[in-house]
């Protein structure tokens, strides 16, 4: 196992550092300290190796206005917030509507454009780089001082760990995930439409057009977001108008339970995820244009998959949700694992 550090860049004269993990097995995955991203992950085909992340070469495409969010390390609050503003212990707070009028992913300046503090450890079958950010008080918006913390493993079994915990010094409320796009053909390949999906999520949040929850969670049998079996993601994507919902993981959140299997037929690539978290975010990159990426790769809509473990978007205002609130003295722990194999 080693680890590679390289300058990636500056923002306002602090420098961007990149850590790139690599095993025994050739495997890589590398993040960056702005937005605690993952800048990238090369695992094995029947071809060969691959990158299999979409991603930016440089800092300007992380910090341009409206981005996809490739990689980093959404919050405070991820997903979407209602009319920007949450009531919590009798004060209203108010946000940021950054998406139309919706608070999104964090806010304005999110945890996605921030820079983290790193350090990386080289270890006998596994490495990992941790990373910490301390949120004032009121920054965009929320209560309470909140320091956050992620930490990446790479193992020699071809498993990337990531674990998120978070504390705070006043009531407040978060919600992490991790924003990597996938794509086992190959970043830049094409479209995801032609990998197989299956997933433990026998429930879905319904939305509105806005994409936020009704508040009613709903069986996934008989409509296009049943993926209880293998189903060719591009099978019923019209019906569903694109994937852009968040399901309920099967199991008792908290504990670490498999719930997907994303295989790409023509790679032999296969990513299995597991997570301790509530609900994920299935999305299929339906708002990515037309772009030049890492590796002058061009990333089109839906060339990218994402599985964003998370609580249920929105949870503030709905009282039947898992709980978003952290308090002093508690701990916010999230994990989430990815392994990877290819099959013949």
């Amino acid at each position: 196992m080693s680890i590679d550090r390289t300058r990636f860049g500056e923002v306002d004269g602090k420098p961007v550092e990149r850590y790139c993990m690599s095993n025994s097995r050739g495997t890589s995955a590398a993040v960056l300290t702005l937005g605690a991203n993952l800048h990238s992950v090369r695992a094995r085909g029947r071809a060969g190796f691959d990158e299999i992340t979409l991603a930016w070469d440089d800092v300007a495409g992380y910090l341009a206005p409206g981005g996809p969010y490739f990689g980093a390390i959404a919050g405070r609050v991820a997903n979407r917030i209602a009319g920007g503003e949450f009531t919590l212990d009798g004060t209203r707070y108010r946000l940021a509507c950054n998406h139309g009028g919706v608070h999104l992913h964090g806010g304005e300046v999110g945890f996605d454009r921030r820079i983290w503090q790193a350090a990386a450890h080289e270890g006998d079958g596994e490495d990992r780089v941790a990373l910490h950010y301390v949120s004032p008080d009121g920054e965009e918006g929320y209560p309470g001082t909140l320091t956050a913390e992620v930490t990446y493993r790479l193992t020699d079994d071809d498993e990337l760990l990531i674990d998120l915990a978070a504390t705070t010094d006043a009531p407040t409320v978060v919600n992490l995930t991790n924003h990597t796009y996938w794509n086992l053909a190959g970043a830049g390949s094409g479209s995801i439409e032609d990998h197989e999906l299956q997933l433990h999520c026998s429930q879905v949040l319904e939305r509105d057009a806005d994409a936020l929850p009704t508040g009613a969670i709903v069986p996934v049998r008989g409509t296009p977001f049943d993926f209880t079996g293998p189903h060719r993601i591009g099978e019923r994507i019209e019906a569903a108008g694109g994937y852009d919902h968040c399901l309920v993981v099967d199991g008792e959140p908290g504990t670490l339970r498999t719930f997907a299997r994303v295989r790409c037929p023509a790679t032999g690539r296969v990513m299995e995820v597991a997570t301790t978290q509530p609900g994920m975010q299935l999305y299929s990159a339906e708002f990515l244009t037309r772009t030049a990426g890492a590796g002058g790769r061009i990333f089109n809509r839906r060339g990218g998959l994402c599985l964003e473990t998370q609580h249920f978007p929105d949870s503030v205002h709905h009282a039947h949700f898992p709980s978003t609130v952290l308090l002093p003295g508690a701990t916010y722990r999230h994990r989430t694992v990815h392994r990877f194999r290819t099959t013949a």
